[in-house]
């Protein structure tokens, strides 16, 4: 099922094959024994997690003009309270040629709290754009701050009060449902990173 799936998404899926991730995912999950202690299921989420699937994703803004590359959830335990950092690798083309001069990352930084089970209530920090050292500075940096909070899924760029649940973890593969005023229902399907952020 696991590899069904991450076959699957390694295409772009069309309309069809949404509700087979669908099922795919619901199986996972059902299959799915979480961990039973605090300190296992935090060494088994620590790290780095590569974005792979949102049902929330809303699509590039303009292609030509803004990309991103990479998506990577950083998630660093402290007992019941850690951080999640989200950091979104982009590039910019300003001119009109479609060359992508700039190029950065964008980190959105959030602390949580283990509530009831494994759920993390998650809090926002701090929003920080680093330029790719060499590129030079946008002209607008606000138009920049929009193309990003139109590209990244919502729930990666503000998940202010929403909380978290493991729905499914293994070694490399960990799906995520979101609860809240504004995200409810929304999952994640992410990787383990190979390239440690």
């Amino acid at each position: 099922v696991k590899q069904e799936l991450l076959d699957l998404l390694s295409r772009l899926p069309g309309q069809n094959e949404f509700r087979r991730v669908e099922e795919l995912v619901n199986l996972l999950e059902d299959r799915y024994t979480p961990a039973q202690t605090l300190n296992f299921f935090n060494m088994a989420i620590s790290g780095s997690w590569q974005l792979l699937f949102s049902t929330n994703l809303g699509g590039t803004p303009n292609p030509q003009k803004f990309r991103l590359r990479e998506l990577v959830q950083t998630i660093s335990c402290r007992g019941k309270l850690g951080n999640i950092t989200n950091t979104a690798i982009w590039d910019l083309a300003e001119d009109s040629d479609g060359n992508f001069q700039i190029s950065g990352s964008f980190s959105v930084l959030s602390n949580y709290t283990i509530t009831q089970g494994a759920r993390k209530v998650l809090e926002l920090q701090d929003h920080i754009v680093k330029i790719t050292p060499g590129s030079p500075l946008p002209s607008d940096v606000q138009h920049l701050i929009g193309l990003l909070h139109r590209a990244m899924p919502k729930e990666m760029f503000d998940p202010s009060d929403h909380g978290v649940d493991t729905t499914y973890l293994d070694a490399d593969l960990r799906i995520v449902r979101y609860t809240g005023p504004r995200l409810e229902g929304i999952r994640d399907i992410l990787v383990r990173s190979v390239n440690a952020q």
